[in-house]
Formats: C-alpha cells, structure tokens, sequence
C-alpha cells in the first residue's frame, strides 16, 4: 500500500489539497487508482448507487464485503476506506469492532468509516489497530431521525454541536474526517479547530479534501443531481448511444463483420 494514514495527516500539515472518491468494482478502482485518487471510499452509497435501495439503511455487511473486495483487488496504491453499514456498529462496541477487523481481515480494506459520535467505538477501533474515518453533518444512516436529507448546523446551537463533536472524534484517534451537508462557514471553522483533515461533500471549499459519488461525478445518475454535486461528465449519454449503435448494427447484419470474426 503506497498511501497511509500518516500520508493522510501530512498532506494537512503541508497545506496540500487531496480528493476522495467512490469506487464499487474492480475495473472502477484500477481506474481511479491509475489516475491517483490516493483515497478511495466503498462507500454505503453502493446501496443507491449499484443496488438499486431507496437509502443506504438496507446495505447489509456481506454486500459491503463482496464490493470491498472487488474494490481491493483493483486498487493497488490508494487507501482504501470501508464504510460501517446502518447497524453494523450502532448496538454495541465489540459488534462494531468484530465488523470493522472484518473489512481489514476479509475484504483488503484499509480504513473504516463511522458516522457520528462514535467516539468510544472509535477509540476501541483506533486501540485495535483500525484505523478510523468520522463522518458528521448530514449522515443518511440517520436520515430518518434527521426528517430528511437536510442541511445540518445552521442554527449556532446544532454548529456548536457538531465543532465540538469534531473535536471529540479527534481526541478518540480519527485520521480524517467527512463533513457532510453543512454550511461552508462551519466547515471552515472545524478545519482550522481539528487537526487531522477534513474532507468536505456539500460543506464548501474550505475543507481539506473533497469527496464525490462517482456515479454523480460521471453523469450516470437518474434525474437530478444535489446542489453539490458537478457532473464531469455526460457518460449516461455516450452509454445510451453507444448500446444503440451496437444495437443499429446487429439488426442490420453489419456486426459483426469480417475483422470481428474469426477465419
């Protein structure tokens, strides 16, 4: 593995911006790690995003290893992170500990991801060996106890909140931190509070780093993307045309052709 936790650190102690992406599948993960990403998140947005869920809360465990894996064997220099499905860790410390050693142990990941306070699990995972990212903000694990996919700490009460809970997940030993869906205005305050770094989807510019969804960052998405997200891309179009010219050829006897078949 070329890139560490310590590597994660020192890219905030040198002021040098990083970035986090997504990846589910083997071919996706080679990509992104033949293009650099030096993070790469399996994220439980596998459950939208390649399952088909409505959320995240149904992604089981066993789904999460079976892409952990695939993305393990593709990625040879990023760190890879696994993210802790929906009651995976929440009932008590030692279920979260014997699942986290499992995404090391099985499935080839180097990192997991919390969201919220955890701040005891985090410690234990930290004293275990596993290293750990935070997750505040907007965590869709808890979406129904949010009222929605809503923007958190607006109000000076909830943004106090969350800096202190930063803080707090500093202190249990966490390597980075994602900032979901809060104003750029408390982002910037919680990266110059914490110092490991922080790693913003929907928290502005200030962050540290910048993680997207690939599936957004490529255009595969249905409908409308979030006001965070840009497209880099337009890849459903070019899929779209590309299955139909495949499609135009065959019914036309022009596919497969002599230097398509062979003699």
């Amino acid at each position: 593995m070329s890139i560490t936790v310590r590597d994660i650190r020192a890219f905030k102690e040198r002021g040098e911006r990083f970035t986090m992406l997504t990846a589910y599948d083997f071919p996706t993960a080679r990509i992104l790690d033949e293009a650099g990403i030096p993070v790469i998140l399996v994220g439980d947005s596998l459950a939208q995003n390649v399952l088909g869920y409505e959320t995240t809360l149904p992604v089981t465990m066993e789904e999460m290893l079976h892409h952990t894996r695939a993305v393990a064997r593709g990625a040879k220099n990023a760190m890879i992170v696994a993210d802790m499905p929906f009651l995976s860790y929440q009932i008590s410390v030692e279920d979260g500990v014997r699942n986290a050693g499992r995404f090391l142990k099985e499935a080839g990941a180097h990192a997991v991801k919390l969201e919220g306070p955890s701040y005891q699990l985090a410690a234990a995972l930290v004293e275990h060996g596993i290293p750990v990212m935070g997750h505040l903000g907007l965590t869709p694990q808890s979406v129904h106890a949010m009222g929605g996919y809503r923007v958190q700490g607006r109000s000076e009460e909830d943004a106090t909140r969350i800096l202190d809970e930063s803080g707090q997940l500093e202190k249990s030993g966490i390597f980075s931190l994602v900032l979901e869906g809060v104003p750029s205005s408390l982002a910037e305050r919680i990266t110059g509070a914490i110092h490991v770094p922080t790693i913003g989807i929907g928290a502005g510019p200030h962050c540290d780093a910048q993680v997207l969804v690939l599936t957004d960052l490529l255009g595969l998405g249905f409908g409308s993307y979030p006001k965070f997200a840009k497209p880099y891309a337009d890849l459903r179009t070019e899929i779209t045309n590309a299955v139909q010219s495949f499609a135009r050829d065959v019914v036309a006897g022009d596919f497969p052709d002599e230097a398509h078949s062979y003699h």
